[in-house]
């Protein structure tokens, strides 16, 4: 036994001179089934607050340049039109960042409205960016509707008609900053048979590519049940070979729950990323089904992309973040984007509201902890 333990001591100094590393656990797959997003959360620094003069910000998907600097995708519509008006006048535009987490500066509008005879030409909304293959990927949502609707008109006839439009698209670009192209006609559509999940309409995309290539796409989807704001709101998965579709789709919703389905919605605004042969989302718990917290995010996780259950440690942030110094936000956050930096996460984004009158909203950036400093243990 002496022998053999001298043999594999000498046998690992031959492979540390060699330059030959060990797979850390912080590489495997059981680190990604134990991740613990929670206990990294940070308070969020009063400079990691990205506003835009005159224009409420939502949504916020960020992703690193080649020029070595940050870029947010977001979702943008003026002050004066009223926070409802999201799926009426929302346009996509890029912010830029010298740091992961900011300060961030508007830089310039990506995707315009660029008229109705286009099926996104009268908003586009629920920016998410993935690099691959060095060109960048922003799957969105649009809507496209010519009936006259007045500012700050909200939950009425014609207001249900513009939300029911929301169709998700794919745009694509060498540069998050550069000129982005998009397709003339949605990636993902309403499905054609009426009783489908999806039948009125689809949004809030979250794509990510796994280790073949291959895309899977989150969505929002809507029923119909002869209403003019339909039924339930459910999450739906379909894959694709290209990043451009055509996407299949699983034919049963995800992020379900054993309970009948008796809640309006259970999950809204994922992030999906795909790691160590895991799938993982970060969801918001819209009614406390998997952490108990109604508004909270959530992390689920799926070997295979359609069946999703919490993670070991579900909680990522409760349904109210802090800033530093203790002091609450006047709202939750929504709309979670992980930032991950060589596979380790770094920052989460999100958007919330200033105020209850929701007279303004904007993204925070939040620090994640080194995981290797978690609960006092090395990885």
């Amino acid at each position: 036994m002496e022998k053999k333990s001298i043999f594999i001591v000498t046998f690992l100094i031959i492979l540390s001179i060699s330059g030959f590393h060990l797979p850390s656990f912080s590489q495997g797959s059981s680190r990604i089934n134990c991740l613990d997003l929670g206990a990294m959360v940070q308070p969020v620094p009063p400079a990691n607050k990205f506003t835009d003069p005159g224009y409420y910000v939502w949504c916020g998907s960020v992703t690193k340049g080649d020029d070595g600097k940050y870029y947010m995708l977001y979702s943008r519509w003026p002050l004066v039109d009223g926070f409802e008006a999201w799926p009426i006048t929302s346009e996509i535009a890029v912010a830029v960042s010298d740091q992961p987490g900011g300060p961030f500066k508007h830089l310039k509008v990506a995707l315009h409205a660029r008229g109705t005879r286009f099926w996104d030409g009268s908003a586009t909304h629920n920016p998410a960016v993935v690099k691959h293959n060095g060109k960048y990927y922003l799957y969105y949502m649009g809507t496209s509707c010519t009936i006259p609707i007045t500012k700050r008109e909200a939950y009425t006839d014609n207001w249900w008609r513009y939300r029911n439009t929301q169709r998700i698209g794919v745009a694509v670009a060498d540069q998050p900053d550069g000129e982005w192209k998009r397709l003339d006609h949605p990636v993902l559509d309403v499905s054609p048979d009426s009783t489908a999940y999806d039948a009125l309409m689809v949004s809030n995309p979250a794509a990510a590519f796994d280790k073949k290539g291959r895309v899977i796409l989150l969505y929002k989807q809507v029923c119909k049940n002869g209403k003019i704001n339909g039924g339930q709101v459910r999450f739906g998965v379909a894959f694709s070979d290209s990043p451009i579709g055509p996407f299949k789709k699983h034919e049963k919703p995800i992020f379900e729950v054993n309970d009948g389905g008796k809640d309006w919605m259970v999950a809204e605004d994922p992030f999906v990323w795909f790691q160590n042969g895991t799938y993982l989302a970060i969801v918001r718990d819209v009614v406390g089904k998997f952490t108990g917290d109604e508004g909270a995010w959530a992390l689920m996780v799926s070997k295979n992309g359609t069946d999703w259950q919490p993670a070991k440690h579900p909680k990522v942030i409760g349904s109210t973040f802090y800033w530093e110094g203790g002091v609450p936000g006047a709202s939750k956050l929504e709309r979670p984007c992980l930032y991950l930096g060589k596979g380790v996460p770094k920052y989460l984004f999100g958007a919330t509201r200033a105020d209850k009158q929701q007279t303004m909203s904007f993204n925070v950036a939040v620090p994640l902890k080194s995981e290797n400093k978690i609960n006092g243990k090395v990885y």
